[in-house]
């Protein structure tokens, strides 16, 4: 028998490792619900003319297709046929209804933007969304980047209030603060890059600009320049881009000098109002420590194939991850399947890599390592019976319980708690079942002590309590 495996590019989750996904996940879904986000998923499998051609020809190549149920089944003579069909299906550039109708999901977006268009008459619009489920990706796996793995995003839909925006960036500040995480969130406009490829003189290469400026904080304002020139940029176009980039301040500051500099451009100049008036919202929501916490950033450029207006990115300030969330404005998706004219705005959190920030931070907290708050030795025989009331009267308070299964080893018992990291051990032996009392020990300060049952629930829901 070969040795067990699973899929390259996907993972096991322990049980620790899932309670510290279950922390970043109960964090995130409070926060949405008070927001008034409500929750949605859809299927794992969608057709395959939904995703296929909304991504882009790399990310088509990219879709996790699925084979249709019975081809073992075909006659000989159509089998040659579906060889040579699968064997097109299988290069990525072509799909076959007779082999494959289906595929993995390939983001929460494009099955969101098809949820509203069928459900536009159930939806009330505005409609916010939050969605919290795997999708799968056949990507060359590496480290940071999996077959399979969680999104985590934010939406609402059928509303072109910059309201929306400033919303959305209060969820990220109190998400982060909540997780004990410091992030820069960086805040920009596609209106606002279309502007300074207008005064560059090149509005037709504002993509090719974008792209160069991406990378200023990895090859510097030299580095720019020399890719600037290469897509065929001027030496004054490229003179104009230096200027903006190089505006110092606060973020009025930096506005004010945009704005000056953005004269010749009503794109650019409408990019800067909106930049404004999010800002403006932003002001009379978040809590008064989030403020001044945001960042304009013009060479902040992503997914302007998709945004439409504000886009934002979060980064963490601590550790070396790249960007952990982003977003923005987009204002045709469900135009994809036909219903035009509904704008949207949203952010997603890359779950994965918070994750892994929290994991090298040591910010998780620590109590997440045991399911089970006490662990009650088992002494066998009637003491085994008390035990068993004692837990049930436990778990009929909320704190959670268990008892090992045998009456094993008192020493085999206790390694288990700790392997389990137990807060606390719980022994019900002779003496303690005929005073009706219980031994509490507390593992952390190594404490122990006998009390009764009333005192012991008393001390452990307190503890729950401050935990």
């Amino acid at each position: 028998m070969s040795k067990p495996s699973i899929p390259q590019g996907t993972r096991d989750f322990s049980p620790a490792e899932v309670r510290r996904r279950q922390y970043i996940f109960n964090t995130l879904r409070t926060i949405f619900e008070t927001y008034g986000f409500q929750p949605l998923e859809t299927p794992a499998m969608e057709n395959l003319q939904t995703l296929t051609g909304k991504y882009g020809e790399e990310g088509d190549r990219l879709i996790f297709k699925i084979l249709n149920n019975g081809l073992h089944e075909k006659k000989d003579a159509d089998k040659e046929k579906l060889h040579s069909e699968w064997n097109r299906v299988l290069e990525r550039s072509y799909s076959s209804p007779t082999v494959t109708e289906r595929a993995l999901r390939y983001d929460l977006t494009i099955p969101f933007a098809r949820y509203v268009v069928m459900h536009q008459n159930e939806i009330a619009f505005p409609f916010r969304r939050y969605q919290m489920q795997p999708v799968w990706r056949a990507d060359r796996p590496q480290k940071g980047r999996y077959r399979e793995f969680w999104q985590c995003d934010a939406d609402v839909v059928g509303s072109t209030s910059l309201i929306n925006e400033a919303e959305l960036l209060c969820i990220y500040q109190q998400a982060f603060h909540e997780l004990k995480l410091p992030v820069n969130i960086k805040i920009n406009s596609r209106k606002l890059l279309a502007g300074l490829a207008e005064i560059a003189g090149a509005p037709e290469q504002m993509m090719d600009m974008t792209i160069a400026l991406d990378k200023l904080d990895k090859i510097g304002w030299d580095g720019v320049v020399g890719e600037l020139q290469q897509r065929g940029i001027h030496t004054e176009g490229i003179a104009q881009i230096k200027k903006v980039i190089s505006l110092q301040g606060n973020n009025e500051e930096k506005l004010a000098g945009l704005e000056t500099l953005m004269q010749p451009s009503s794109i650019g100049l409408e990019g800067i109002q909106e930049l404004r008036k999010t800002f403006s919202y932003y002001n009379g929501l978040a809590a008064k420590e989030w403020q001044g916490t945001i960042t304009v950033d013009v060479s902040l450029a992503r997914g302007l194939n998709y945004y439409t207006g504000v886009i934002v990115e979060v980064v963490c300030t601590t550790a070396q991850m790249g960007s952990i969330g982003g977003g923005g404005r987009y204002d045709d998706l469900t135009g994809l399947f036909g219903l035009k004219g509904v704008s949207g705005v949203g952010v997603s959190f890359g779950i994965d890599r918070i994750y892994d920030v929290l994991e090298e931070l040591q910010l998780f907290p620590e109590q997440l390592a045991a399911g089970a708050q006490v662990m009650l030795v088992n002494f066998g025989g009637a003491n085994e019976t008390y035990a068993l009331h004692i837990l049930q009267q436990l778990r009929s308070n909320n704190i959670a319980a268990e008892i090992y299964p045998e009456a094993a080893k008192f020493d085999k018992q206790m390694k288990y708690a700790d392997k389990r990291q137990m807060p606390y051990v719980l022994l019900a032996g002779d003496t303690e079942r005929e005073n009706n009392t219980v031994s509490l020990k507390n593992f952390v300060s190594g404490e122990q002590r006998t009390i009764t049952l009333a005192e012991c629930l008393h001390v452990l829901k307190n503890e729950s309590n401050v935990r």
